[in-house]
């Protein structure tokens, strides 16, 4: 059996293997939850760099980038094609420069670990190099140029037993569990030492145990909440003779529901700065809304009239005035990297693409008697971003504008990673969309209330807050790292012990 796998990972097999596995790893994400499916491939993905030389293992590791950002990031093309008004043959080329650059990390990561891993010691690569140096891998993908820290392998395993463990090493600690059950799957096949699958069932079935544990206690009571979905379509959003239709549509619906606590726009629901719309429109919606005894989060641009800088903002109205400045942009979304691309070609002069970062402190907004953790759009992608704001906040308020990408993977994905910022930190998620997918998501990353893509809609439903800190709260990432490194620390000293055996 061992020729027959050590054939098939041989020449030109290994480097289709190698493709096919990224291509089916998105499989593990939503919308399509097949958790297991990010085990296999990434067992295939080790098998194929455990062969062979340092040539083959990077560009098996630059396929299955391919693969895998190229399926699961295919909705850039989305943004670029049907918004950014690029050609297809051009909008065709800069997703595939995008999903090429992401593939070269792990194509310099085959090289190197091929470059300082023994085959002698392939049990150990399997079981502690590898995973290890997949977690680097998200967290070098999470932070270079801005970060993008999208497809991370934990964020899948929200529906699996592994989420278990989210609340306690977060979402880069499943990522190394998923990828260390991964390792010890391509040992047990290369080395036929089956009680390694032992080692996946007791850490599987450890999360398992661990799923159904609360790490923080509901506060107060809960909360009447209603989000508002205007589903006004991206191509006219900025339109002048869109704009005041807008208006009319946010405002009526809120007015139909003063009964609730808490009121949710989206982000940039409001198409004018918030100078320009505070006097005829926010301040007599501010005082509906205080007759009514409800508050009001909506998102806006704001503009600093003294240096002209302008930030992609959420406002509280009622009870308790206040903004929140979206701190980490979009590249291309909401600033243009470099100012020459201007003019290039449209899609580098979408409009409201010229956006300023918020400070890094800012208060937390105030409604509904709560402290609400606000992120907007591609922020809670952010784990250390969302945690800034816990455990002082009792609820988190995440509003994006996700049409931008149609219908195609992003918005469920996106959902997913809300999911998981929800179980991480132990605190109800209210997701506001342009078009869908809004979501109320409790404490424990469950989803009570979804409403249906590219329709105008009205979600209501009852938030409970939380308090308390879970273990990923109090330590951040600090645990997951220290694993990281102690397994790094065996493998290094092993390593040396067969290293000098040889000579």
């Amino acid at each position: 059996m061992l020729a027959g796998v050590e054939q098939l990972l041989a020449g030109w097999r290994g480097h289709v293997l190698a493709l096919l596995a990224g291509m089916v790893l998105p499989l593990s994400f939503s919308p399509f939850h097949f958790y297991p499916i990010a085990v296999a491939s990434l067992a295939i993905l080790f098998l194929t760099w455990q062969a062979d030389d340092l040539r083959y293992a990077s560009v098996r590791g630059f396929l299955f980038g391919l693969g895998l950002f190229g399926v699961g990031v295919s909705w850039v093309y989305v943004a670029i094609h049907d918004f950014g008004s690029a050609s297809l043959p051009l909008a065709t080329f800069l997703t595939a420069l995008f999903v090429s650059f992401l593939a070269l990390y792990l194509a310099a990561m085959g090289w190197l670990l091929k470059r300082f891993a023994s085959h002698s010691s392939a049990h150990l690569n399997y079981v502690l190099l590898f995973p290890v140096s997949w977690l680097v891998f998200e967290l070098f993908k999470g932070w270079f140029l801005t970060g993008f820290p999208w497809l991370d392998l934990g964020v899948g395993q929200i529906d699996g037993p592994l989420r278990g463990y989210t609340p306690i090493i977060g979402v880069l600690g499943v990522s190394l569990l998923t990828a260390l059950s991964a390792g010890l799957v391509a040992s047990t096949v290369m080395i036929k030492r089956w009680w390694t699958l032992m080692l996946v069932v007791v850490i599987w079935g450890g999360g398992d145990l661990l799923s159904d544990k609360s790490w923080t206690e509901a506060k107060d009571g809960s909360i009447k909440v209603s989000l508002i979905q205007g589903n006004i379509p991206q191509e006219i959003k900025w339109n002048k003779d869109q704009q005041y239709k807008t208006l009319a549509l946010y405002q009526q619906r809120t007015q139909q529901n003063w009964a609730s606590d808490l009121i949710v726009w989206p982000e940039n629901a409001v198409t004018f700065f918030y100078h320009q719309a505070k006097a005829f429109y926010l301040d007599p919606l501010a005082e509906q809304a205080r007759a009514n005894n409800t508050d009001i989060l909506l998102g806006l641009p704001y503009m600093d009239l003294d240096s002209k800088k302008y930030f992609n903002s959420m406002m509280s109205l009622g009870s308790h005035d206040g903004f929140y400045h979206k701190k980490q942009l979009v590249p291309f979304g909401d600033y243009v990297p470099f100012a020459w691309l201007r003019g290039l070609i449209a899609f580098f002069d979408l409009p409201m693409s010229s956006f300023e970062p918020g400070p890094q402190q800012q208060p937390l907004l105030k409604a509904a008697g709560q402290n609400i953790g606000v992120s907007i759009c591609y922020e809670d992608v952010f784990s250390t971003e969302v945690l800034e704001t816990v455990p002082d906040a009792s609820m988190l308020v995440n509003a994006t504008n996700n049409a931008w990408y149609g219908n195609s993977f992003a918005p469920h994905q996106h959902l997913q990673i809300s999911q998981n910022r929800a179980l991480e930190t132990g605190r109800p998620i209210i997701r506001a969309t342009t078009n869908g997918i809004s979501a109320l998501i409790d404490s424990h990353g469950h989803l009570q209330a979804v409403t249906k893509q590219f329709e105008e809609a009205v979600l209501t439903g009852n938030v409970q807050p939380h308090q308390g800190s879970t273990p990923y709260v109090q330590w951040r990432q600090w645990p997951v790292m220290l694993l990281s490194l102690f397994m790094f620390m065996v493998w290094a000293y092993y390593r040396r012990i067969v290293i000098n055996k040889k000579s």
